[in-house]
C-alpha cells in the first residue's frame, strides 16, 4: 500500500519505516511534516491510506477533500476525536487507531509531572543551574496521606490510581461513568458517583478522560470553584477537557496551587514544532507558561521507546489485514 503519513517526526521516520520493512506485504511510505487538514488533504495524491496524529484534523472538510484512492485512515494514537466517523463512513473509508500503545508510559509520566509540580523539582534545577543553592520557596507536600482525584480509570487512570493508591498510600477518590472492577478492588481506592465529591475532597486531581462532548471543559469556573484553595492540578488525558482561560483566572487567584500539562486546547499549531527563535502567537498559551507555579510539556507523555515500537506495531497490523482482508483487527477498528 501506498501511505501518506502525515505530522512526521523523525522517530515517526525510523520506526515506522522500520516497521514496513518487517511487514510481509509492500508498502511505500511517503512523509509529510505538515498536519493533515483541509487544505493539505490533496498531498495524498494517488495514496491508499493516510496515517495521522493526534493533531491532525481528519473533519468532514479534510475527508471531502482527499483522493478518492485513499481507503484506510490509521490514527497513531488511541484517541479519534481529531477523526470525523461519520463522514468518513460516508465516504466508505476505514478508521483505526492504536488502543494501547503504551498505558504505563502515560501514567508514569502523570506521575513525574505530579512529583515535580509538588516538589516543585523544576525550579530546584533551575536555580542550581544559576548558582544558586537556596531552597527557600520549595517546600512541597507529603503525598502519603493525602486525597487525590483520578477523573477516568481506564488503562491509563488505573495505573495511575495503583502507583498512588499502592505506592505512595494516597487516598484516592475515582471518578468514570464506567466503574473499573480493577480499580475497584484496590486499597485506598474510593469510587465517587458525583463528581462535584471528587473536586471538593481533593489536594490533587489528575484527569484521564477522553475528549467528548460531555467532557469538554470539565474543569471550567464552576468547577474550579468547588476545589480546594491550593489545589494542585494535572492533565495529560486532552487538552480541552480543560478550559484553560477558567484555569488562568484561577491561577491568578491563587485558587489553584499548582498546573502542570502535557497538552493544550489550542497545542495543534504549536506542539511538536520549534519556535525558540521565532516565537509563538498565543497570547493564552505565554500568559499560562508565565506562571512560577504552572509546568507545561508539549504532548510527550506517550514517549517512550516502548511506546514508539507498539505504535509502529499497532499501524501495520492494521494496514497487513487491510490490504489483504479488507478490513483492519477488531481491536483496531473506530466505529
Amino acid at each position: 500500500m501506498k501511505i501518506a503519513v502525515f505530522s512526521a517526526q523523525p522517530y515517526d521516520r525510523q520506526y515506522l519505516s522500520e516497521r514496513a520493512n518487517q511487514s510481509v506485504h509492500k508498502h511505500e511510505l511517503i512523509f509529510f511534516d505538515t498536519t493533515l487538514h483541509s487544505q493539505t488533504a490533496s498531498l495524498a495524491q494517488g495514496c491508499d491510506a493516510i496515517c495521522t496524529f493526534v493533531n491532525d484534523q481528519v473533519d468532514q472538510q479534510t475527508i471531502d477533500n482527499l483522493p478518492e484512492s485513499v481507503k484506510l485512515v490509521s490514527n497513531r494514537c488511541a484517541g479519534f476525536n481529531n477523526v470525523d466517523l461519520q463522514a468518513a463512513s460516508k465516504r466508505g473509508i476505514t478508521v483505526a487507531r492504536v488502543p494501547a500503545y503504551s498505558p504505563y508510559a502515560t501514567a508514569e509520566y502523570t506521575v513525574a509531572l505530579m512529583m515535580t509540580l509538588n516538589r516543585k523539582i523544576h525550579k530546584a534545577h533551575d536555580r542550581v543551574r544559576d548558582g544558586n543553592f537556596t531552597i527557600n520557596g520549595l517546600m512541597g507536600m507529603d503525598m502519603f496521606g493525602k486525597t487525590v482525584g483520578v477523573v477516568g480509570t481506564g488503562q491509563i487512570g488505573a495505573i495511575v490510581t495503583r502507583i498512588l493508591s499502592q505506592g505512595f498510600r494516597c487516598k484516592v477518590l475515582a471518578y468514570d461513568v464506567y466503574e473499573n472492577p480493577e480499580v475497584k478492588q484496590m486499597e485506598n481506592v474510593t469510587y465517587v458517583s458525583d463528581i462535584k465529591e471528587l473536586f471538593a475532597k481533593s489536594d490533587v486531581i489528575t484527569l484521564h478522560c477522553p475528549l467528548t462532548k460531555e467532557t469538554q471543559h470539565l474543569i471550567n469556573e464552576e468547577a474550579l470553584g468547588m476545589m480546594k484553595p491550593g489545589v494542585l492540578l494535572v492533565n495529560a488525558s486532552r487538552g480541552a477537557v480543560v478550559d484553560t482561560k477558567a484555569v488562568i483566572g484561577a491561577l491568578k487567584k491563587r485558587k489553584i496551587g499548582g498546573l502542570a500539562i502535557d497538552v493544550y486546547e489550542n497545542e495543534g499549531a504549536f506542539f511538536f514544532r520549534d519556535f525558540s527563535d521565532s516565537g509563538f502567537d498565543d497570547d493564552t498559551l505565554a500568559r499560562l507558561t508565565s506562571f512560577p507555579n504552572v509546568i507545561v510539556t508539549s504532548h510527550q507523555a506517550f514517549f517512550t521507546r516502548e511506546a514508539v515500537l507498539n505504535i509502529a506495531q499497532s499501524v501495520f497490523e492494521s494496514v497487513d489485514m487491510f490490504q489483504a482482508e479488507g478490513k483492519v483487527p477488531e481491536k483496531n477498528l473506530v466505529k
